[in-house]
């Protein structure tokens, strides 16, 4: 499950699982939902990978975001049904690109990941995430 938050210029995504798998698929759904309406792959789509190294959550999961940021944007897709493997020292991920001109409504346009207020954490039995991205 995923909310957004006002903050002073951007906004606030509120990630809330339970599990990190799920976490992680979530925030890169969450993020762009930001971006357009939602979107299924159709006969235009192809699939995407990436994979992110890191040791710490808050920065794996603040390069998770950023690579599918700057792939959608570089190859002017939306993406979809995020898929996420860990792997040793950081994690796989698989996606479905959408062409823009068939995704529907475009929302805004998100620029960037930002650190400021940055936090990925296990509270109990779930586990939290924020991240602030720049509009």
């Amino acid at each position: 499950m995923y909310e957004l938050f006002d903050h002073t210029a951007d906004i606030g995504l509120r990630v809330r699982s339970a599990d990190r798998e799920d976490l992680f698929r979530e925030a890169a759904t969450g993020l762009f939902s930001l971006i357009a309406e939602p979107v299924r792959g159709g006969p235009s789509s192809c699939p995407v990978e990436i994979e992110v190294r890191g040791e710490r959550l808050d920065l794996l999961l603040f390069d998770w975001l950023s690579e599918w940021l700057y792939l959608s944007d570089r190859d002017r897709t939306i993406l979809c049904d995020f898929e996420v493997e860990w792997v040793e020292g950081g994690l796989r991920g698989r996606a479905t690109a959408v062409p823009m001109e068939e995704a529907g409504a475009l929302l805004r346009e998100v620029k960037a990941i930002t650190y400021h207020g940055l936090r990925v954490e296990h509270a109990g039995t779930e586990w939290i995430a924020e991240v602030i991205v720049d509009v």
